[in-house]
């Protein structure tokens, strides 16, 4: 009993790690929201959360890894983001992560505003690609975080 509280327990930790995983690059969010149904279900017997539940997870896990490449691309496309934009965005965010939340936008944007000067852009068109590439970053990690979000939620619901 004792046990499968505990395990219960790490499961909500893991899942919560993985919401905080959308916003640091750093750590797999949603792999790691999905270990905590794996472990969840461990813990019930898999009564709730049973193994087909947890292979549709898996998949909409392995979509997010699509959505992570492709979301920044259609956004750097549509506002015509060059290489050096994309590099100077990637390289931001990894800067951003150390201001805090706030940075985690400010970082992407200032890095591809930057990338874009560095290939001459002028600075107004500059702006809107790295405003491109903002938006591409923030709607992958809105749908990683709705994953996480279904995934809480089924577990939740699981408990009642």
């Amino acid at each position: 009993m004792i046990g499968e509280i505990l395990l219960i327990i790490l499961a909500f930790g893991l899942l919560l790690s993985g919401a905080v995983g959308v916003l640091l690059p750093l750590l797999p969010g949603v792999p790691i929201a999905w270990l905590g149904m794996l472990v969840f279900g461990y813990a019930t017997g898999f009564a709730e959360v049973t193994w087909k539940i947890l292979l549709v997870f898996l998949g909409l896990t392995a979509l997010t890894f699509l959505i992570d490449i492709a979301a920044p691309l259609i956004g750097a496309k549509k506002y015509h983001v060059s290489r050096s934009g994309m590099i100077g965005s990637a390289i931001g965010l990894l800067f951003g992560i150390f201001i805090g939340p706030a940075g985690i936008v400010i970082g992407p944007f200032l890095g591809a505003l930057a990338g874009e000067l560095w290939s001459g852009k002028e600075l107004e068109q500059a702006a809107q690609s790295a405003k491109g590439a903002v938006i591409g970053f923030l709607a992958g990690s809105a749908i990683k975080l709705a994953v996480i979000l279904v995934m809480l939620g089924w577990l939740i619901s699981a408990l009642l």
